[in-house]
């Protein structure tokens, strides 16, 4: 029996074809002066999408008010024991789901800011998402996101930002060229480029000068080197985990192993993302166990992950998400929407074991609308202070990467010299 030949594809129906293929996508008064960029260092920053509970990750079990707000989601004080709170210092303890991130603390290269945020006071998961995307609070309207701005001040050439698991974050839209790589095992297929008669054929009608084709072909290469790339690291790591006895790491650990196997092959992507959801814990929160606890061992199994593979002296790992949650849990046994959150910062140029910023406790009248943590650090003051230090960012630069942003002095402490 013979086969058809058949016919050669257009372009609408190429593009149709390959619909999952990666996208290639101030005052002076206000910023402090600029600090030379010391080195190449990388900045990951990980987003939880749905607003962790903070207060969950770092217990404030010195505070009397925090074991009368939560009466079934309140981790124990540190005691030695399995499922109590892991002590930081006299104010504040890691939640045992976190404990593979405590010798990161001992070392001196993890730190956090308690009660920072966006001062934009909406509890809405969609606005606030974008207000930290687009770093400009208040701003519903579409705007490039931060990221995507820092990468651009590189100037034009190769992408310098690349974001694993997300189609199109907000984050890094814009004008400057970036990377996406689809989630997990995903992200290891070539998809209809693989197949090597398919592919020249698509190739053929993208062969002109033209800006379209030219751009087509570029992501072509990228697509298939990202496969390749990964699929021998993939191999590796089965390799190594057959040898060891290990499993293997899934979710948001395996996007953290891709992200670092494509940054340590180009060196020319300084900027990394990564998010993860289900954070938005209104029922049945749990506390030393249960749902959050989950998240939070599999978030500490990634950022080990991606210590592991951006140590250099100046690579830095920001967690952080939209808002905060509530102070009390509620009536089914979880917490709300809350405000002041928790950012995270792990790396060697960060001054760690110890946490920086203002702390003004849980009573009531501490409280932002009685109920929730204050923004007491503007998460724009917290990302500028590493940005100044680590990329070197004049006066105008961080303006045009957080138009309306101020300089937070209190936190000048945050970064080594």
């Amino acid at each position: 029996m013979s086969q058809s030949k058949p016919s050669p594809p257009n372009r609408r129906s190429a593009l149709q074809a390959l619909g999952g293929f990666a996208a290639l996508s101030a005052a002076p008064s206000l910023w402090a002066q600029p600090a030379t960029a010391k080195s190449e260092g990388r900045l990951i920053v990980v987003f939880l999408r749905g607003a962790y509970d903070g207060l969950s990750a770092f217990v404030p079990y010195a505070d009397p008010q925090y074991a009368k707000l939560r009466s079934s989601t309140a981790i124990a004080p540190p005691d030695g024991s399995d499922k109590a709170a892991l002590r930081l210092d006299e104010v504040f303890a890691l939640h045992p789901a976190l404990a593979p991130l405590l010798p990161l603390w001992q070392q001196g290269v993890f730190s956090f800011i308690p009660a920072a945020g966006s001062p934009d006071p909406t509890r809405s998961h969609f606005e606030a998402q974008h207000h930290w995307e687009i770093g400009i609070p208040g701003k519903n309207s579409d705007a490039p996101g931060w990221l995507n701005t820092l990468a651009g001040l590189k100037g034009p050439g190769a992408a310098a930002a690349l974001g694993v698991g997300e189609a199109n974050p907000q984050i890094l839209a814009g004008a400057a060229p970036v990377r996406l790589i689809p989630k997990g095992q995903a992200a290891t297929r070539s998809g209809a480029l693989g197949n090597e008669r398919t592919r020249q054929a698509v190739l053929n009608l993208y062969s002109g000068s033209d800006k379209v084709s030219q751009a087509f072909r570029e992501g072509a290469d990228s697509r298939m080197q990202t496969a390749l790339t990964l699929s021998e690291e993939k191999l590796r790591r089965e390799m190594m985990a057959a040898d060891n006895g290990a499993s293997g790491v899934a979710g948001l650990a395996l996007d953290a192993q891709h992200l670092g196997t494509l940054m340590r092959q180009d060196r020319r992507l300084r900027l990394g993302f990564l998010s993860a959801g289900g954070w938005d814990t209104h029922a049945n929160q749990g506390g030393a166990s249960g749902a959050l606890a989950t998240n939070l061992a599999g978030l500490a199994r990634a950022v080990a992950q991606l210590r592991h593979d951006f140590s250099a002296s100046d690579d830095v790992i920001v967690v952080m998400s939209e808002f905060g949650r509530t102070s009390a849990e509620n009536g089914t046994r979880g917490t709300d929407h809350g405000h002041g959150n928790a950012m995270w910062l792990i790396g060697d140029a960060v001054q760690g074991g110890r946490w920086h910023g203002q702390w003004a406790g849980l009573a009531s009248g501490n409280l932002h609308e009685g109920r929730d943590l204050p923004v007491l650090h503007d998460f724009r003051g917290v990302l500028s202070q590493l940005l100044r230090r680590n990329f070197g960012l004049t006066e105008s630069q961080l303006a045009n990467v957080f138009p309306g942003g101020k300089w937070d002095a209190s936190l000048d402490g945050l970064m080594r010299a």
